[in-house]
């Protein structure tokens, strides 16, 4: 049991400490996510960044996810989709639809303190609060692989063990504290895990925006500011037209 989100983050950075890392760079998903990140980036001495996805939730079950859409509109289904007979191509359009929205909103809002770092050839470390059905996870993977880092590292406090295999095929390393069999939720996990609002997010990231990219120069070399503004291919399936992505992709 963590008590927060920083002491879950302060556990999971002695793992992370470890490695050898290439111009680290901490991509967290928003928004309980951009709290662990937050710790392990100034503990990393890493650059702090968010990677957008969002859920696609079940049809009369909110909650629960059958997939989830990353900031290029790639949609990734989860196991739970195959349970759900009355899932029609049009739910799923609406849906993606929707989620690109809330996407774009949070991008407007998150870009405007912190433009996106460069991903090529540095070591990114993909974290959340937690992993649960790892949907919202492998549609941010998904994107991040298409941007050709060094290495793609997974760092959550606590994963569960059913979506672990299939995490571990769209990264190079999984991170994790507990992988526990009883899984219900992630909050199951914390004392105190209350919800984090846009304005934290943005506080967060103006406060690491200071942070600069090591360039691979030699000893001695001061860091300098990074201006720039920034795999295994996968369908981006339209949320506008005709529907051609399959409902069931296993």
């Amino acid at each position: 049991m963590f008590r927060n989100r920083e002491d879950a983050a302060f556990q999971l950075v002695e793992k992370l400490k470890r490695r050898e890392l290439r111009r680290p760079l901490v991509l967290a998903i928003p928004r309980g996510g951009v709290v662990t990140g937050a710790f392990l980036a100034q503990k990393l001495d890493a650059e702090l960044d968010v990677v957008l996805s969002r859920k696609l939730p079940a049809p009369g079950q909110p909650e629960l996810a059958i997939g989830a859409i990353g900031e290029e509109g790639r949609i990734y289904f989860n196991h739970y989709a195959e349970e759900f007979s009355d899932l029609t191509e049009d739910y799923v359009r609406e849906e993606a639809r929707q989620q690109l929205a809330e996407i774009e909103r949070r991008t407007k809002l998150f870009r405007e303190v912190r433009p996106p770092a460069a991903i090529v050839g540095r070591s990114i470390i993909v974290t959340d609060d937690g992993i649960a059905t790892g949907s919202t996870m492998i549609a941010a993977l998904q994107t991040v692989k298409l941007k050709n880092p060094h290495e793609i590292i997974v760092a959550a406090p606590v994963v569960s063990p059913e979506r672990m295999p299939e995490i571990r095929q769209w990264c190079d390393d999984l991170i994790y504290l507990l992988a526990p069999e009883e899984f219900w939720a992630i909050g199951q996990f914390y004392e105190d895990f209350s919800q984090v609002d846009d304005d934290q997010v943005v506080a967060l990231l103006r406060q690491a925006a200071s942070f600069s990219e090591l360039p691979e120069k030699g000893p001695g070399q001061e860091r300098q500011p990074d201006r720039s503004r920034s795999s295994r291919p996968m369908q981006a399936y339209p949320t506008e037209g005709p529907f051609h992505g399959p409902l069931h992709p296993r």
